[in-house]
């Protein structure tokens, strides 16, 4: 039987595409109350289409590097209810492509602002949320390069690093409410961000893009690419029941990447 989410209350940031939209229809299909915002308004549009939109389903336009919109986003949730049991931090943008040298002060502004500091606006005002709630989760999408280093790609890499950073900080912080805090570093995910990455890095290297698409895959010894719903699934458990004495992790869901060089 899958894991039981019925009435449970889930935020997730830029969630109507890729993972977040990956996670928002596991989250549905085991009972859940999804709350999801994005900034992509074509995204927007077509799950406005699903059949529990505006029963267990609500989206809402949300640019989440912008403090103003997510406390906006968060005021139109708070009348929808008062408290969640989960938040999930997905946003996040791939960066620019270049070893440091090459790379704008713009280029590191934009990835950190967007892959971190978004993090902290939705955080902050979850907390609350999660406090009424007599506790909850907290699941930070960090990324292999939290854990190891991604070389010509620096500020994802630092972001992520940053993320995992703080999901150590908030629980410890958080542990005595009973809201726990976790991050999922996904491997070489499959879909249209990694699609840009690979053509972003042929172009740099200069190589054909079925090079770079067959040497990402080959970082993993399961020698795999990681699908949007496995990610999910991880994020569904650890906001389940069966995952409510789990907080402080870093968990990779990668095929057991060995590099990402």
């Amino acid at each position: 039987m899958p894991l039981s989410l019925l009435n449970k209350k889930i935020i997730i940031s830029a969630g109507a595409s890729g993972i977040g939209w990956a996670t928002a229809k596991i989250c549905l299909s085991r009972g859940a109350y999804v709350y999801l915002c994005d900034i992509n308004i074509k995204s927007l549009n077509k799950i406005k289409k699903h059949p529990l939109n505006n029963k267990r389903l609500f989206s809402y336009e949300c640019d989440a590097s912008d403090e103003y919109e997510v406390s906006n986003f968060f005021n139109q949730v708070l009348k929808k209810t008062k408290k969640i049991d989960a938040l999930i931090n997905n946003v996040g943008v791939a960066g620019p492509t270049g070893t440091i040298e090459k790379l704008t002060s713009d280029d590191w502004e934009q990835t950190l602002k967007i892959n971190v500091i978004s993090h902290f606006y939705f955080t902050k005002l979850a907390i609350q949320m999660l406090k009424k709630n007599k506790g909850g989760s907290i699941v930070n999408i960090s990324s292999g390069a939290g854990i190891m280093g991604f070389p010509l790609r620096s500020p994802y890499a630092a972001s992520k690093w940053a993320v995992i950073g703080v999901t150590k900080t908030l629980a410890m912080e958080l542990g005595k409410y009973k809201i726990r805090a976790n991050a999922i570093c996904p491997g070489t995910i499959k879909g249209n961000r990694m699609v840009r990455v690979i053509k972003d890095k042929a172009k740099f290297l200069k190589v054909p893009k079925k090079l770079v698409e067959k040497d990402f895959v080959s970082m993993a010894s399961m020698n795999c690419w990681i699908s949007e719903e496995d990610i999910g699934k991880m994020c569904s458990f650890l906001i389940s029941s069966d995952g409510e004495k789990i907080s402080g992790q870093v968990i990779p869901v990668d095929g057991n990447a060995t590099r990402m060089d």
